[in-house]
Formats: C-alpha cells, structure tokens, sequence
C-alpha cells in the first residue's frame, strides 16, 4: 500500500520503533539506524528464560519487523555525510533524541530540509520538545494519574504492564504522518510532527479527565470496577471454576442477565433499578450474581451472551488468547540476525 515510501527509523525502545513497524508493514521501505556500539536498548531488555548471547530480544523483536538494519555514528564525519545522503531520498524521520541532542548531531530541521524540503520528521519525546527529561512508560504513568487509579484501594498504585503511554504515543505519530503526508501532496514540502509521550497521556485520560473536570472528584483505585457502570470488572466464578466478567451498560442488558441467572425477583429492586443505583448498591449485587454465575459452565454463558448481546469476557491468560486462530493471525515471524522472532501485527484495521 506504502510501497513507494523510504523511512528512516533513529529511534530507540517502543513509540517510534513502532511507528516505523507499522509503515514497513504496509509496505514502505524502513531503514533502521543504530548507533554502532550503543544499539537500540531495548535490544538488551531480556527476561528469563530468554537467551542471553543474543542480541535480540523479544521486546525488540515486538516493534521491529520488516526493517532493514544499518550502523551510523552521527558524531563521525563519514557516518554523518552517509546518514544525509539518506535523508535525501527519505519521505518520514522518526526519532525520539532527546531536545538537546539533535543540536549536538546536527540533524535539526533546518540542517535536514535543506538536505531535502520534503522531508516530513516525526519526532517523539517525553515532556515536550523544550525539555530534555529522559522519561520511560513508566514515569509517564506515574505523573499523568494512570498509576494513582490502577489497583486497588488496598494496594499502592500499580503501572499497566504494557507501555500504553507508549503505544498511544505511537498512534498519535501515525496519524500525524498520515496527515503530514497527505498536506505534502498539496504542498509538496515536509512538516515537522512532534508528539510527546505526557500530552498523549494526558489526553488519554478522557472520561476520567472529564470526571474530575466537572466534579472535582478525584478518583480512586477501585481495580477492573468501572467509577460509573456496574455490574461492569466485577470478576464472577463459573461453574467449573473459570474467570469471567460483564460490562452491563443498559438496563435492557441487566434485565436479560437477572432473567438467565434466575434472578427476577430483583428486576424492581430499587437498588438495582438504574444504573446509578447500580453503582451505589455495586457490592451487594455482586454478592448476589455470584450464585447464578455459578450454576452455569462458561460455554453456556459465553454462548448465550453472544446470542443476547451481552457484553461478557472469559478472563484468558496469554496462553488461551492465543490458541484462538483470531489471535493467531496476528502473529508475524521474521528472522532477524539469524534469530527467529515473533510479534503481533500493528495493524488491526482492514480497508476493503
């Protein structure tokens, strides 16, 4: 779809690696520059078992696929001049340096368009472009409120275990690029996209944002419960002792729920009446769906909430998704320096 675009991938760890996987997945022609000696870090992010000779690991192989891989130090003349000769034929930049860096490379935008106007440069940082604050996933989540409302009130505040910060940055750079892209037809001169990785998260924050925003209530670790919906995370136990969960978002949904787990008495109960009271009254009625649950295998439940369109989840590890051949066909293998490697695919549109 992309086949006539060149990409020039300098960035390291996960947001902009995996901006250039999306773009090589859809064809373009990826380039992926590391430093000769301080490669990608991400290429010594190893876990246990993984083996430890190697220089690739499972999160580097998450976001790199479908690259073709080069060593240039831009801080040797020769390395320098090569990496421009690049830049002249390159359409997309991406790179996460910090602010100070591009300075001490010489690759800011003025040095790089007058090698090529086109060129579009797609930029990712962690607090913005002025500040030169390294900054993880991790931080990110600590300091934009993720943190302070994942777990439970009984624990301290827990980060996600993926880097979604990340992986929304990620979004957020594509879309710029596309749309950079698509003004450069008009125009036919490159644009600088910058994303930083705390004004995604902040802007991910959405209904929570809004919550605090117009009520002033800040919230509070309440685990998989949603602040405003119920029964809605409540975790349930099946018959042969499965893990399953529901996300009843109308009173029509709740009524066929009562009505499959032989609930009816409670269908004008004022406690559970609307969804407010639902919320209010969340822990009592937990209390009594738990039985109903029960009595049923989670084939059943799942079978029938399908025919129902209820919203209802087998709680699976990674192990059970992927058995599923949905999950299966989002698999992609490459091999990457003799190194077979796996990942899912980034792409979870299809354009018919």
């Amino acid at each position: 779809m992309l086949s006539n675009l060149k990409i020039i991938d300098i960035s390291t760890v996960l947001a902009g690696p995996s901006v250039g996987m999306f773009f090589a997945e859809l064809g373009a022609d990826v380039l992926k520059i590391e430093h000769p000696i301080h490669k990608d870090v991400t290429r010594s992010w190893k876990g246990v078992g993984e083996n430890s000779e190697s220089n690739i690991s499972t999160y580097f192989s998450s976001v790199n696929y479908k690259k073709k891989y080069i060593s240039l130090d831009l801080l040797n003349a020769k390395d320098t001049a090569t990496f421009f000769d690049l830049i002249t034929e390159a359409d997309i930049l991406i790179s996460n340096f910090k602010s100070s860096d591009y300075s001490k490379f010489g690759i800011e935008s003025k040095q790089l368009r007058a090698f090529n106007p086109r060129l579009i440069h797609g930029r990712v940082s962690g607090f913005g472009s002025d500040s030169d604050r390294v900054a993880y996933d991790l931080i990110l989540q600590a300091e934009s409120g993720f943190m302070s409302m994942n777990g439970l009130s009984t624990t301290d505040p827990i980060k996600m275990p993926v880097a979604l910060i990340d992986v929304l940055s990620a979004h957020q750079l594509k879309e710029g690029l596309l749309i950079a892209l698509l003004e450069r037809e008009k125009t036919g001169v490159g644009k600088d996209v910058h994303v930083s990785l705390y004004k995604t998260a902040v802007c991910s924050l959405v209904n929570q944002a809004a919550n605090y925003l117009m009520t002033n209530k800040i919230p509070e670790r309440i685990g998989s419960l949603h602040p405003s919906i119920a029964p809605y995370g409540e975790i349930f136990t099946t018959k042969e002792g499965e893990k399953i969960t529901f996300a009843i978002g109308s009173d029509n949904q709740f009524v066929k729920l009562l009505h499959k787990l032989d609930l009816l008495e409670y269908i004008k109960d004022t406690r559970f009446s609307t969804n407010q009271m639902r919320v209010i009254n969340r822990e009592a009625l937990a209390k009594l769906l738990q039985p109903g649950v029960e009595k049923l295998t989670i084939t059943a439940l799942l079978e029938w909430s399908l025919i129902n369109h209820i919203p209802c989840g087998h709680i699976k590890n990674l192990q059970e998704v992927f058995k599923d051949q949905a999950a299966q066909n989002l698999i992609r293998e490459e091999e990457i320096e003799g190194v077979v490697t796996k990942r899912v695919t980034s792409i979870a549109f299809d354009i018919n």
